[in-house]
């Protein structure tokens, strides 16, 4: 099929582009998608297919996070992992993930695991055969009651390293530091 794209109110030369009859599927959803402006999509799609391309050629990734409560909303965008501090204990299971953005931020994905505690006149007790090596054999009273939590995240962008002190434990703070200041020489070679 061949579909001719034409902005004649604003004097643009046309293109003509050839789409698979398999593939028209694709061009009536994005059609849709935009509110009928099928030249709008086409370069919405190629815009951002040239973004995610330049960025991979200057060494970022396409890098995706669930933020909320549960999985939420989910985040999206280029950049360079620079370090991760995860913890687990009694609590469940709690990561920090910082990025480098493409555009020269700083992004902290800061995530918890879920976590069932243990409730009502029981819980006490509940807790003490969860910890240590009662936590191998259990409690296993009838009368036990217990709520849980879902994992939950969140995601910060800051402009500078200094912001990132609050943001980050320590250990990580401390790494990001380095990695950030000793970020290698680049010396393009034309061998």
């Amino acid at each position: 099929m061949r579909i001719l794209i034409a902005e004649e109110v604003r004097q643009v030369p046309n293109k003509t582009i050839y789409i698979a009859d398999d593939d028209m599927h694709l061009l009536h959803r994005a059609q849709e998608l935009t509110g009928g402006n099928l030249s709008g999509a086409i370069v919405a799609a190629l815009r951002r297919l040239v973004q995610i391309e330049e960025a991979k050629t200057m060494g970022y990734d396409e890098i995706t996070v669930k933020v909320g409560l549960g999985s939420s909303s989910v985040k999206r965008f280029l950049g360079v992992a620079l370090g991760e501090w995860t913890s687990a204990g009694n609590e469940g299971e709690e990561t920090y993930s910082l990025f480098r953005t493409g555009k020269g931020r700083f992004a902290v994905h800061h995530s918890r695991s879920a976590i069932t505690t243990p409730v009502g006149p029981t819980a006490e007790r509940s807790k003490k055969w969860s910890t240590g090596w009662r936590g191998w054999i259990g409690d296993w009273s009838p009368d036990q009651a217990w709520m849980r939590t879902p994992a939950q995240a969140t995601f910060v962008v800051v402009d500078t390293v200094e912001e990132l002190e609050t943001l980050l434990p320590a250990e990580l703070y401390t790494v990001a530091l380095q990695t950030i200041r000793d970020e290698p020489e680049v010396e393009d070679l034309d061998i």
